[in-house]
């Protein structure tokens, strides 16, 4: 979708981060963007950022795991914008800690926000897109967690992996459409995914602060959750930047967008790793004369 400029978007978890810095990009551009988020402190502060500019854009605060909430939110945006041609779903959550420490609540929490949340968006926005005939384009947030696994997110690296699997096979079924889609995979970027567990629900708390937990540290060692927050962010990227290489990625259909390929020796080492598992099972079937029914 090379001409955006009058297009609209719907961008969940639009008031901050990843989601903000795409609003900021998509009105540069000369978009349309309604920003989703459920955070309403969030929402009125984005807000006021474009309130002194010529963009058009709306705020909706949102929950992507409630399905009606995310049809109204797609029936305001068509009322006051138009008809909806790019779809950010963005909106994600994390936990980090051992597998043996993590709960139902848990595992709940994030499978809902960055799992459901997705196929929510997907349901609510694709059916309208090529009902309308115009083009369109869908950004699914997955992360290089979803490519490669990472000790102690083991939760949020499975929500990641599902939604790299979904993006995969809907490109394969939009291949003949004129709706495109692209799964964006960010290593650690300056957001506010650290503090997640800001917008838990009461039902889906756990007896361990998981959430809090991401960066693999005693929450309570002040000094060694300091420590490690810097080394974290030392290679991290500024959020800012991420918009202008979504915008790029839909602009030049890139279906991968990797805003950190200096990780690709891991995606490399998992791959290898793959491919010589598979020459060892080849030679099994080949010495117990295993044989395919075409075979």
């Amino acid at each position: 979708m090379k001409d955006v400029e009058g297009k609209v978007a719907f961008i969940t978890g639009g008031a901050s981060g990843l989601g903000l810095s795409m609003a900021r990009a998509f009105t540069a551009a000369g978009m349309k963007v309604a920003i989703a988020d459920i955070e309403q402190d969030a929402l009125d502060t984005a807000l006021k950022e474009f309130a002194g500019s010529n963009a058009e854009v709306i705020g909706i605060k949102l929950d992507v795991t409630d399905r009606n909430a995310m049809e109204a939110a797609a029936l305001r945006t068509e009322d006051e914008l138009g008809n909806i041609h790019i779809v950010c779903n963005n909106a994600g959550v994390a936990v980090g800690g051992s597998i043996s420490e993590m709960s139902y609540a848990d595992w709940d929490w994030v499978m809902r926000v960055n799992v459901d949340g997705v196929i929510n968006g997907m349901q609510t926005f694709l059916p309208r897109m090529q009902a309308h005939g115009e083009g369109g384009h869908i950004v699914n947030t997955a992360s290089m967690a979803g490519h490669i696994p990472v000790p102690g997110l083991s939760v949020y690296n499975t929500g990641k992996y599902a939604v790299v699997g979904l993006s995969e096979a809907v490109r394969l079924d939009l291949a003949e459409s004129d709706v495109n889609i692209s799964v964006l995979c960010p290593g650690v970027v300056s957001t506010k995914i650290f503090n997640s567990g800001r917008n838990r629900p009461e039902e889906l708390q756990a007896e361990t602060d998981t959430a809090s937990r991401l960066l693999g540290v005693d929450e309570n060692d002040i000094g060694t959750n300091q420590k490690a927050i810097e080394e974290i962010f030392s290679g991290a990227l500024d959020a800012s930047v991420i918009g202008e290489m979504v915008l790029h990625g839909i602009q030049n259909d890139e279906f991968y967008i990797f805003s950190h390929p200096e990780l690709g020796e891991a995606v490399e080492t998992r791959a290898s790793e793959i491919k010589d598992s598979m020459a060892r099972w080849a030679d099994y079937r080949n010495k117990n004369d295993i044989k395919g029914s075409s075979e």
